[in-house]
């Protein structure tokens, strides 16, 4: 239902309107406490350039795509459908990386990192995303993420940096 009334409002003011929603839900989060899931994918293009992205809410630093995951959703499922929803890219082949116990918001946060290969480029929704690109493995953008700088670091490890992983 959520999703529906997303998409009935006009991106512009759907855009305006994620700050407070983001705000309210991290707020939420903190006293509530309640555990919650996630993805993120480190997509990599036939270049090897990384593809990060900025959101219209939220800390301004540049990050990896991902979202939440539904209550019953497969994590690779869940990936999958947020670069869809937010880049418009579909992938193929995928590797889990890692799963990681984090703390977001104050409430305890199970991460899964995936790697990726694409051709397709990315086509922002520009409610949630309002940039997405492909940066040089070797020199990525500033401000990056906490979190997303820890997640490439991952991928490097992980030899998903450099090719043959896929």
């Amino acid at each position: 239902m959520l999703h529906l009334i997303e998409r009935l409002l006009p991106a512009p003011i759907h855009r305006a309107l994620l700050p407070l929603a983001f705000g309210i839900r991290h707020r939420s989060r903190r006293w509530r406490k309640v555990d919650l899931a996630g993805c993120a994918v480190v997509i990599s293009n036939l270049s090897g350039g990384v593809l990060l992205l900025r959101h219209s809410y939220g800390p301004k630093v540049w990050a990896l795509p991902g979202g939440g995951i539904n209550r019953g959703e497969d994590p690779e499922d869940a990936a999958r459908r947020e670069v869809k929803e937010e880049l418009g890219i579909t992938l193929g082949k995928m590797r889990e990386l890692s799963v990681s116990n984090e703390v977001v918001s104050g409430s305890k946060h199970t991460a899964y990192l995936f790697a990726a290969i694409t051709d397709a480029r990315p086509k922002p929704d520009r409610r949630e995303v309002i940039e997405a690109r492909f940066f040089p493995s070797h020199s990525l953008p500033e401000p990056l993420g906490r979190i997303t700088r820890a997640r490439i670091e991952i991928w490097r490890k992980r030899g998903a940096g450099d090719g043959s992983s896929q």
